[in-house]
């Protein structure tokens, strides 16, 4: 009788190819949208519009106000062009923002905010300095529009 050697695969292999038999390795690349978020929105953004789940190429968002979910509803195109452009694919088709509490400690150490300072004010207008906290200028340049359009409006 022949010495049987019983072959050893390794973990990362095994789960590889049971993540591809139960299909299910695409959706696990589209929360990728985790890591790069911060980076590709900028800490302002950040701050107030963090994500919360994606589902058939819908993520969902938490924005910190109403406001926020209407000025970021006019740039969700541009934000998931600038995730999709990271990913390297189209994880993302379309962006749901919903109102919620936005946690700090979701935000990250570079966006985080003293404890000591006020909670930002959603109708606060934005200056160069906090509009030069976001690194992508095309997204800088769609959210100062947004912003004067929104201090043009009456006040109800």
């Amino acid at each position: 009788m022949g010495k049987h050697t019983p072959q050893i695969e390794k973990v990362g292999e095994i789960l590889d190819q049971s993540l591809k038999r139960l299909e299910l390795a695409g959706q696990l690349s589209d929360y990728g949208v985790w890591p790069i978020w911060n980076d590709k929105v900028g800490p302002t953004i950040a701050r107030n519009a963090q994500p919360e789940k994606i589902r058939n190429g819908t993520l969902f968002v938490k924005v910190s106000s109403p406001i926020w979910m209407q000025q970021l509803h006019y740039m969700k195109d541009t934000i998931a062009d600038k995730l999709n452009q990271e990913l390297g694919r189209e994880a993302v088709k379309n962006i749901f923002f919903f109102v919620g509490k936005v946690e700090a400690e979701s935000v990250g150490e570079q966006t985080a905010e003293p404890a000591s300072s006020p909670a930002p004010n959603p109708e606060m207008k934005l200056d160069d300095a906090t509009l030069a906290e976001i690194k992508d200028p095309e997204v800088r340049r769609v959210l100062r529009r947004l912003f004067a359009a929104h201090s043009r409006r009456p006040k109800k």
